[in-house]
């Protein structure tokens, strides 16, 4: 990236409670985050808790992305599955339709797609996982954002179709030097010192580059960034990312 960000997205998971269950600071996270990627009901999420963030969204002027996910409550989404392709993109088109109608009666709409954890890293490398996503976005709004990594098969099949793909970068996960994730299962793959993931943010920002685990300098153009929910002190790692880019003179607002 030749030139500094003037701005750039905040992006965090929401609605990941269900029932008495509760995950996220979310009302805090609204209030710092420009983008929310609200779970669906496959990986959590129930309509009572989805309405209620929906509606605060929509209150504050932050835009909702659906985060679509393989159907695995039990899992939080978060083991890979190998489903079919065309029950993968009815799956996904399911969730799009129920999150865009919840949002519909709060005042707001979705603006974008995310998958969610293992379909989100499947995406990264799988084709027909990341087309089949693709095909349910195209047939219930080809409007939509796809928000996922660069260089993964989800932008390459979004983009042969027309739909516009935004890059992102997460601010407490670590990197392996082929740009993708390191798994959850490894030791380090979650970044939890502040002042670290400040850092790397402002280096994305200013930069456009990132440290890989192997020392390795990845090159990240990204329009988003994404902060974890479940990650401790979640809210104000947000306050101190936002309050860093600000005090570099780099404001926070959503990619759509």
């Amino acid at each position: 990236m030749d030139d500094t960000r003037r701005a750039i997205d905040l992006n965090a998971d929401l609605g990941e409670g269900f029932g008495r269950w509760t995950l996220g600071p979310d009302d805090e996270l609204l209030e710092v985050i420009t983008s929310a990627n609200v779970a669906c009901g496959f990986h959590a999420g129930d309509p009572t808790i989805i309405r209620r963030v929906c509606a605060v969204a929509a209150q504050r002027g932050v835009r909702v992305g659906a985060q679509v996910s393989y159907r695995d409550l039990a899992g939080f989404g978060r083991r890979s599955m190998d489903v079919p392709s065309l029950e993968l993109r009815d799956e996904v088109l399911y969730q799009l339709a129920a999150l865009d109608g919840i949002c519909r009666v709060v005042g707001t709409s979705v603006s974008y797609v995310k998958p969610h954890g293992a379909l989100y890293n499947r995406c990264f490398s799988d084709a027909a996982q990341a087309s089949a996503v693709v095909a349910a976005v195209v047939e219930f709004n080809p409007a939509l954002s796809l928000l996922g990594q660069p260089g993964s098969a989800l932008h390459r099949a979004g983009a042969e179709v027309g739909l516009r793909t935004v890059n992102e970068a997460f601010a407490d996960r670590a990197y392996a030097a082929d740009g993708s994730l390191v798994p959850r299962t490894q030791s380090g793959s979650v970044i939890h010192a502040s002042d670290e993931v400040v850092h790397r943010v402002l280096q994305l920002a200013t930069g456009g580059t990132i440290a890989a685990v192997d020392g390795s300098v990845l090159e990240l153009d990204a329009a988003s960034v994404c902060i974890h929910s479940d990650t401790p002190g979640a809210a104000d790692l947000a306050r101190s990312i936002r309050r860093g880019l600000h005090a570099a003179g780099i404001s926070t607002a959503p990619f759509v």
